[in-house]
C-alpha cells in the first residue's frame, strides 16, 4: 500500500509542478556546462596565446650566417721596371734608340761576333752531302769548308775571338792554324804562307791578324790563290757561312 501511495505521490508531482522544475533543473545544467566549456577553451586559448608569444617568441631562435673566412692572398711581388739609362745627347737617332729597347724595354745578349777572314769571293762552297768535281785531285769528293778567293800575301784575320790551339804543317792543307773559342767551336784557316803571325797559345781578337794567303795546300793547288777556311763545332765541320756576317 504504502508503495503504491508513494508511487502515486511521485507519479503526480511530475505531472505537475515537478515537470516543470526538473526541466528547469536540466535547463540550468545544461546552461552551466556549455558556460564551463566556453570557458575552459577560452582560458586555453588566452593561455596558448600566452605560451605562445612568450614563450615561443621568447625563445626563437634567429639563425645567423657568416661570409666565408677569405683565404690570406700571397703579397704580390713589387712590379720590376727596367729604366733607360740616362744618357747625354749625343746625336743617337731616336728610332734607333727605340729599336734597342723594343721587346719589353729588356735587353738581348749580343751574338758572337763573326768576321771575314779574307775580302773576296766564295769560289768553292761548304759541301758535306753532295760530291763536287776537285780540278787538282781530279775526282769527285766533299769539300768541308769555304775557299775564299784571295791574291797570294793577301792578309788573313782572326774570325772570332779565341786561343791558338795548334800550327800545324799538313800534307794536303799546307800550314793550318786552328783557333779554339771555348764553347766548342773552333776556326781553321789554310793554305796559308809557311809562317804565320802568330804562335800556339796567343790570344786573337776578331781582325787579328793570322798570317797571310799562301800556296802550300797541296790539294787546291789547281785552284787559284786562296784562303781555306773552316769551321767546327765539338769536332763537326760545319757551314762557315752560317756564323760570317752576309
Amino acid at each position: 500500500m504504502n508503495s503504491r501511495n508513494s508511487g502515486g505521490k511521485l507519479e503526480a508531482f511530475f505531472m505537475g509542478k515537478g515537470f516543470y522544475i526538473v526541466l528547469f533543473l536540466c535547463a540550468s545544467i545544461i546552461g552551466v556546462s556549455a558556460w564551463m566549456m566556453a570557458a575552459g577553451e577560452r582560458t586555453m586559448a588566452e593561455d596558448f596565446g600566452v605560451v605562445n608569444e612568450q614563450g615561443l617568441e621568447n625563445h626563437r631562435v634567429e639563425t645567423v650566417i657568416l661570409p666565408p673566412e677569405q683565404e690570406a692572398q700571397p703579397a704580390m711581388a713589387p712590379e720590376t721596371q727596367v729604366l733607360r739609362p740616362e744618357s747625354e745627347d749625343s746625336g743617337t737617332d731616336e728610332a734607333e734608340t727605340d729599336e734597342v729597347w723594343r721587346q719589353g724595354d729588356v735587353l738581348e745578349a749580343a751574338a758572337p761576333v763573326y768576321v771575314w777572314p779574307v775580302s773576296g769571293q766564295v769560289e768553292r762552297r761548304h759541301d758535306r752531302s753532295v760530291l763536287s768535281y776537285d780540278a787538282t785531285m781530279r775526282d769527285w769528293r766533299t769539300h768541308e769548308g769555304i775557299d775564299i778567293a784571295a791574291p797570294l800575301g793577301e792578309t788573313v784575320f782572326a774570325a772570332h775571338a779565341g786561343s791558338v790551339e795548334s800550327i800545324a804543317q799538313d800534307d794536303l792543307y799546307g800550314t793550318v792554324v786552328t783557333v779554339a773559342h771555348g764553347d766548342g767551336g773552333r776556326t781553321v784557316y789554310a793554305n796559308l804562307a809557311e809562317i804565320p803571325a802568330v804562335g800556339v797559345g796567343d790570344w786573337v781578337e776578331p781582325g787579328d791578324v793570322i798570317g797571310a794567303v799562301g800556296t802550300t795546300a797541296l790539294c787546291e793547288i789547281g785552284q787559284g790563290t786562296h784562303l781555306h777556311f773552316a769551321v767546327t763545332v765539338d769536332g763537326v765541320n760545319v757551314n762557315p757561312l752560317d756564323y760570317l756576317p752576309g
